[in-house]
């Protein structure tokens, strides 16, 4: 279930750089929760088709993840909010409005 949490979390950031068939398979395997099976249905391509490009997906987005780190870097940004006093934290929203 983490890894469908953390891929769902990536392709938000990185969902823009697939194309959009593997946007499509995406969406339906981790969003939809349909099965290789149903894909391969939809699709009218194989199960071994719908795996090896899913498993393309999750590569492309764990590269894009390890150069430019935008999930790494909003979850230490949260991190540094969470640990802030409320003060700073509503001076700080005062400055972004």
């Amino acid at each position: 279930m983490e890894s469908r949490i953390y891929y769902g979390i990536l392709y938000d950031f990185y969902g823009e750089l697939l194309t959009q068939k593997q946007r499509s398979y995406f969406e339906d395997y981790y969003f939809q929760n349909l099965t290789l099976s149903e894909l391969s249905e939809n699709y009218e391509v194989s199960r071994n088709a719908i795996h090896k490009q899913l498993k393309e997906v999750t590569e492309k987005l764990d590269y894009y993840e390890s150069i430019l780190k935008l999930k790494e870097k909003k979850d230490s940004l949260i991190n540094v909010l969470e640990k802030m006093p409320e003060e700073y934290k509503k001076q700080l929203l005062e400055i972004i409005k």
